[in-house]
C-alpha cells in the first residue's frame, strides 16, 4: 500500500544506506545522552537541563526508548547498568533481571514441551513458557533510588517518555523496519495485539505496523508509566498492571504468578560487584594519551556486569589475545593491519574460546556457583590461548551460541557535568520478546526463558525462581592511573555483545580511532552454532576487503557477508569518551550508524 506522497518518506521501506554519509563525534562539558533514538536522547538530555544526573537521564531515556522502539525494548523486559560515581571514582554494578515463575519445575515444562528423555531443545522463543518476571520496572525505581540526583522525582523524570506515548510520537526508519518484521508475532501472540499497531481501516483487522514518519500513540503504555511514577513498584507488581500481566499468561498457559511479581518487587534488583580486566595490550600506554586526569598513562581497565550476564565474554577474549601477543602467536598490529585477515581470526578464535566456558558457567549466580575470578585469572587464560591455532580455525564445536539474528535491545550512555556516567542497557529479548501484550498495557512480555538449559544437568538449567544466561551487559572503562573515567560504551544485539564490546574498544585503544569512527567500522559476528547445529558461519559486515574474506576462508572459516538491512546483526553501539583540556572535563561521543540514533550534547 503506498504511502501519502507528500510524507517524508515515499516508500514503505526506504533503502539502509540509500547514500553514503558521515557522522561526527559530539564533544560537551556538560554531559552527553547517546541512543538509539534521537527523541529518547532529546528526553535525556531535558533531565540534565532540570538538573537531574546520569542516573536520572538514564531511566528517562529508557523510558522513552520503551515507546519509540517497542521492538528492542520496554518495561516488560529486564535492565543491567554499570555506574560511574565521579565522586569515589568507584564503578557500581546492578542486576535487574528477573526470575522465571516460582510454581513450575524443569520437569513439567519439558513435560509442556513434549521433550522426550534425551531431546535437549531450548524453549521456543515465542512460548509463553520463555515468560520470566519483569525485572525492568523495579530496576528503574533502583536506579532512581540508588544512584539518582535525588532532585527529581520519578514522575518527573517519566514525563517525557508519558509525554510521547499520550500525545504521539514520530516513528523513524529502522523502528518501522523492526515493527513491521514483528508484526505477525504481535498478532499471533495474544488477543492484545491492537495495542501496538496503528489503526488503519484499509488494513488487516483494522491496524498495521506503523511506518517511517507516522505519528504513533500508546495511551495504555501512558497509563502503566503513571502508575510506576505514582506508587513506585506496587504501581507495577501489584494492582491492575499485575493482575493483567498474570491474566494473560494463565490464559495462554503460562505459569506467572502475583507472588512472583510481588517477590521481585520486595528482593528488588541485586547490587553487584562489577567484574574487570586490566588490558595494556597491542602497546596501548605508549599509544595512548595521559590518563584523564593527566595522570602517565598505564593501559584501561574495562568493567562488565558480572554473571548471569555474559560481559565475561568479552573480559576472557581480551585476556586471551594479550596472552597470544605475550606469547609471540600473534603481532603488534598495525594501523594497515585494521580488519586484516590475521587479526580478525585472532578475534574470532579468541571469542570462540571466551564463549564455549560462557556456555556452561554463565547462569544465576544465587542458585549455581559461577567461577568468575578463576574464569578471567591470567593463569586460565594462559592456558585457555593454547587452544588457539594461528594457521587454521579451531575445531571448538560445542561452544553455545555466540551470535542471535536478532538486534533486539536498547544500550544507552549518559554523562553528567558532574563527572557521573552510566552505562544503561534495557531489553525483551529477541524482537517484541514473547510479543504478548497484558490487556491495556501497551507492552510486550520478554522471552528470557528461552535462554536456559532444558538438560537437567547443566549449571543454567531452568529451575524456580532462578535467573537464566543473560545476553544484555552495559560495559565502562577506566583508567588504570588513577581510576579515572575513560569511556562508557556498549554495543547492543544479542550475543553479538561481548563480540562488539571487544572490537569497539580496541578500535578505540588500540588503533586510536576516535569515538564515531570506533563504532562506524566494520564488525565481524561469530554466528550462532552448537554441537548439534554444526554451524561454523562468521558474519562478516560489508566494507571489510574481499582480500580479508578470501584470507579468512583459508583459514576454513565458513564466511557469510551481510549488506544492507541484515547488517542489523552487528549491533548498535554506543561510546562517551572522557578527557581533560584547559582544567575542562570534555565528553566525546559517537552513535552507530546501524541505528536511528545519535548522541545529543547538554548546552
Amino acid at each position: 500500500m503506498p504511502l501519502n506522497p507528500q510524507a517524508v518518506y515515499s516508500r514503505s521501506r526506504p533503502d539502509f544506506a540509500p547514500f553514503a554519509s558521515r557522522r561526527s563525534t559530539v564533544h560537551s562539558t556538560n554531559g552527553i545522552v547517546s541512543c538509539t533514538q534521537p527523541l529518547a536522547a532529546a528526553a535525556g538530555q531535558r533531565i540534565l537541563m532540570e538538573g537531574g544526573n546520569a542516573a536520572d537521564a538514564a531511566v528517562a531515556v529508557a523510558a522513552a526508548l520503551n515507546v519509540s522502539e517497542p521492538s528492542s525494548t520496554g518495561i516488560g523486559g529486564d535492565m543491567f547498568c554499570l555506574f560511574y560515581e565521579a565522586k569515589t571514582k568507584k564503578v557500581h554494578s546492578l542486576n535487574g533481571s528477573g526470575r522465571y515463575p516460582g510454581n513450575v519445575t524443569l520437569e513439567q515444562v519439558r513435560k509442556d514441551l513434549n521433550l522426550g528423555p534425551d531431546e535437549k531443545k531450548s524453549i521456543p522463543m515465542p512460548s509463553v513458557l520463555a515468560a520470566t518476571t519483569p525485572g525492568a520496572a523495579a530496576g528503574w525505581v533502583d536506579t532512581v533510588e540508588r544512584f539518582g540526583s535525588g532532585k527529581l522525582s520519578l514522575e518527573q523524570i517519566l514525563a517525557p517518555a508519558i509525554d510521547m506515548a499520550e500525545k504521539g510520537f514520530i516513528v523513524s526508519e529502522l523502528a518501522s523496519y523492526f515493527w513491521q518484521e514483528g508484526e505477525e508475532l504481535i498478532r499471533n501472540a495474544s488477543p492484545n495485539f491492537r495495542e501496538l499497531l496503528k489503526p488503519d481501516p484499509n488494513a488487516k483487522d483494522g491496524v498495521r505496523s506503523p511506518r517511517p514518519g507516522e505519528i504513533m500513540k500508546k495511551p495504555g503504555l501512558a497509563k502503566v508509566f503513571r502508575l510506576l511514577a505514582a506508587e513506585g513498584k506496587k504501581g507495577f507488581y501489584e494492582g491492575p498492571v499485575a493482575e493483567a500481566i498474570v491474566q494473560v499468561v494463565k490464559d495462554l498457559g503460562g505459569y506467572l504468578s502475583l507472588d512472583d511479581l510481588k517477590y521481585h518487587a520486595e528482593t528488588g534488583s541485586q547490587e553487584t560487584e562489577a567484574i574487570s580486566l586490566k588490558f595494556t595490550g597491542q602497546d596501548i600506554v605508549k599509544k595512548q594519551t595521559p590518563g584523564t586526569d593527566g595522570e602517565t598513562n598505564e593501559g584501561v581497565e574495562i568493567w562488565e556486569h558480572p554473571p548471569n550476564g555474559q560481559g565475561i565474554v568479552a573480559l576472557m577474549a581480551l585476556g586471551i589475545l594479550e596472552e597470544l601477543e605475550r606469547t609471540g602467536k600473534i603481532p603488534l598490529f598495525t594501523e594497515d593491519q585494521h580488519n586484516s585477515t590475521e587479526y580478525l581470526h585472532a578475534i574470532i578464535e579468541s571469542l570462540r574460546i571466551a564463549f564455549a566456558d560462557a556456555a556452561w558457567w554463565v547462569t544465576d549466580p544465587d542458585v549455581e556457583k559461577v567461577p568468575s575470578k578463576e574464569l578471567i585469572s591470567r593463569e586460565y587464560l594462559a592456558e585457555r590461548a593454547k587452544l588457539f591455532n594461528p594457521e587454521k580455525a579451531a575445531d571448538i564445536v560445542d561452544h553455545g551460541s555466540p551470535a542471535h539474528n536478532h538486534c533486539d535491545t536498547v544500550y544507552l550512555a549518559v554523562t553528567d557535568k558532574e563527572g557521573n556516567g552510566i552505562s544503561f542497557i534495557n531489553s525483551t529479548y529477541s524482537g517484541f520478546g514473547t510479543g504478548i501484550i497484558p490487556q491495556g498495557c501497551g507492552f510486550t512480555l520478554q522471552n528470557r526463558g528461552a535462554n536456559f538449559s532444558l538438560d537437567p544437568g547443566h549449571p543454567n538449567a531452568l529451575a524456580p525462581r532462578k535467573r537464566p544466561y543473560h545476553t544484555i551487559i552495559p560495559a565502562m572503562i577506566t583508567n588504570c592511573s588513577d581510576g579515572s573515567l575513560h569511556s562508557v560504551y556498549g554495543v547492543m544485539g544479542g550475543f553479538m555483545q561481548p563480540q562488539g564490546h571487544v572490537q569497539v574498544l580496541l578500535n578505540m585503544v588500540a588503533f586510536n580511532y576516535h569515538p564515531q569512527a570506533a563504532l562506524d567500522a566494520p564488525r565481524i559476528c561469530i554466528a550462532a552454532g552448537s554441537s548439534e547445529s554444526g554451524n561454523r558461519t562468521v558474519y562478516v559486515e560489508e566494507g571489510i576487503s574481499e582480500e580479508t574474506v578470501e584470507g579468512l576462508k583459508r583459514l576454513g572459516h565458513e564466511i557469510q557477508v551481510l549488506k544492507g538491512w541484515e547488517r542489523g546483526m552487528f549491533g548498535r553501539g554506543q561510546v562517551i569518551r572522557c578527557h581533560h583540556d584547559d582544567g575542562h572535563l570534555i565528553y566525546s561521543a559517537g552513535s552507530d550508524p546501524r541505528g536511528d540514533g545519535m548522541s545529543i550534547p547538554v548546552v
